[in-house]
């Protein structure tokens, strides 16, 4: 257990070191590369925020017939806390029964399991399983049943330990009943918003990466946005910028939020920990959190997390190695199995949580403003049901500010397969063979990358869209190769402490 915890540490630090040779071999063998013509737009609807919600509410008003333009401060999508979640398809079984919450969860819940096959976006097919361990929990059972029933997820059960251990016959003793609930998926939580905003740029729409809002002046015109690539002429601002929501909304009027970040840290287990569990394993809930987890990845792998830490930083999640030693041993006692194996990554991202526990979705009809914040731990489940309610919130409230004219017939990105449940490219021919032999990354991956609609502008970016340098050697063995393919296709290489 010291070894991988070591291991971790100085895999992370590797990560700098990585960084910065790809930075030398780009500048002393590549040159630079022309930089990016100054902002000077005029379009329907601005997004600001690249996360997942961003990126869902960006490809809705895309396919209206909005000329919708999605301007996100990161390097790529997903650079907050879109980046660091457990990347489960919720049922919404233990949201706030009525909530817009569960509203937001189950339509997105729905939403993506009608248009992922046309997207070749992975499910695994895992449930889930609330675990009691004391007799305070097992009191609770009944609560979370009856919670979900009346949430409409009326599959859900409680189930005795006897049947607990027979689902998973790994974890240890001492568990005393559990709850069922078939439903809950495992997703690939990259790609998923990827398609989205490729969909979106198939259809016309437009993104900005590297681009911060700094002001937002209201005129008889609409809204003039400055950015730090220029200016932005816009009918319509919808505020997605998570951690940054209630900043963006303070540009032009006193918030009706605030941000309170919160923390979650993960670790990261080899991939032969996967096969140890089956369902997603739930601890109880408490008022203040929904506990640490154990659950298998789309990517082959099992995390443990997240950790549940209040703090005022919105920009940077540190690890702290005496948090994630003290999770160590917490999973070890639900999966004593746990101690077999080493912890191949860790990460912390972090929550756009505000001072109640609700989503803060408000609309401004008379400014042409929508700000969507305290979307917290559910975002990747609720991310296109939301995209529907601010749509909704649009038609409902606002005079029309474009020409609805969705396209006659929809355009589906095919995005590539990262699932390891799934066929990979690595098995076919003329992949030009792997790079990334932790994750079987092939070279051919890789070049489609860049040839994408939506091409990676960050070393970030590339490992997001592929797997490549992800595994348990983080880039210690295909740096070099992956550096020659990247060659002066990257803008911004240089990341100063661990990538993002």
């Amino acid at each position: 257990m010291i070894f991988a915890f070591l291991f971790t540490t100085l895999m992370c630090g590797f990560d700098v070191v990585m960084v910065w040779f790809m930075w030398f071999y780009y500048h002393m063998f590549r040159g630079e590369k022309t930089r990016m013509t100054q902002l000077n737009e005029n379009v329907d609807v601005v997004v600001i925020g690249g996360g997942v919600v961003g990126c869902a509410v960006f490809r809705r008003f895309t396919l209206m017939g909005a000329k919708t333009l999605l301007l996100e401060r990161g390097g790529d999508i997903l650079s907050g806390a879109s980046k660091a979640n457990s990347a489960i398809l919720h049922t919404g079984f233990d949201a706030p029964t009525g909530s817009l919450e569960l509203q937001c969860m189950q339509a997105g819940y729905d939403e993506y399991l009608a248009i992922r096959e046309k997207m070749n976006l992975p499910l695994l097919q895992t449930t889930a399983i609330v675990v009691a361990w004391n007799e305070e929990q097992l009191a609770a059972l009944p609560g979370i049943v009856k919670q979900a029933h009346e949430n409409g997820v009326t599959d859900v059960a409680q189930i005795s330990a006897a049947e607990v251990y027979q689902r998973e016959p790994k974890l240890a003793e001492g568990v005393l009943g559990g709850v069922l609930v078939p439903g809950e998926y495992v997703i690939d939580p990259w790609s998923a918003p990827l398609a989205y905003v490729t969909q979106a740029v198939m259809h016309g729409g437009a993104y900005r990466f590297n681009c911060e809002v700094t002001k937002a002046t209201r005129d008889e015109q609409g809204w003039l946005l400055q950015t730090s690539q220029g200016s932005v002429r816009t009918k319509l601002v919808i505020n997605c910028a998570g951690n940054h929501g209630d900043l963006i909304d303070g540009l032009w009027r006193k918030p009706d939020y605030e941000i309170r970040p919160r923390k979650g840290q993960f670790l990261v287990y080899d991939k032969a920990a996967a096969a140890d569990i089956n369902a997603i394993i739930l601890p109880v809930p408490t008022p203040t959190t929904k506990g640490v987890l154990l659950c298998r990845t789309i990517f082959g792998n099992m995390i443990l997390g997240p950790t549940a830490e209040e703090q005022t930083d919105r920009n940077r999640a540190d690890v702290d190695e005496s948090v994630l030693k003290g999770l160590i041993e917490k999973g070890s006692r639900m999966l004593p199995t746990l101690t077999q194996y080493g912890v191949t990554a860790t990460y912390a991202g972090l929550r756009p949580a505000t001072e109640k526990k609700e989503y803060r979705i408000y609309h401004y009809p008379q400014e042409n403003w929508i700000s969507v914040g305290g979307i917290r731990s559910t975002g990747l489940t609720a991310a296109l049901g939301i995209a529907a309610h601010v749509e909704t919130l649009y038609r409902d409230h606002f005079n029309p500010l474009f020409t609805d004219q969705p396209p006659a017939e929809l355009q589906w990105p095919v995005m590539p397969m990262l699932s390891d449940y799934q066929p990979r490219d690595y098995a076919c021919s003329g992949n030009g063979g792997i790079v990334c032999h932790c994750e079987l990354v092939t070279r051919r991956e890789l070049e489609a990358a860049f040839h994408s609609a939506v091409p990676p502008e960050c070393i970030g970016g590339l490992r997001r869209r592929t797997r490549v340098m992800m595994g348990r050697c983080n880039g210690f063995f295909c740096s070099n190769q992956v550096a020659e393919i990247v060659g002066d296709r990257l803008d911004n290489t240089l990341v100063v402490g661990r990538v993002e």
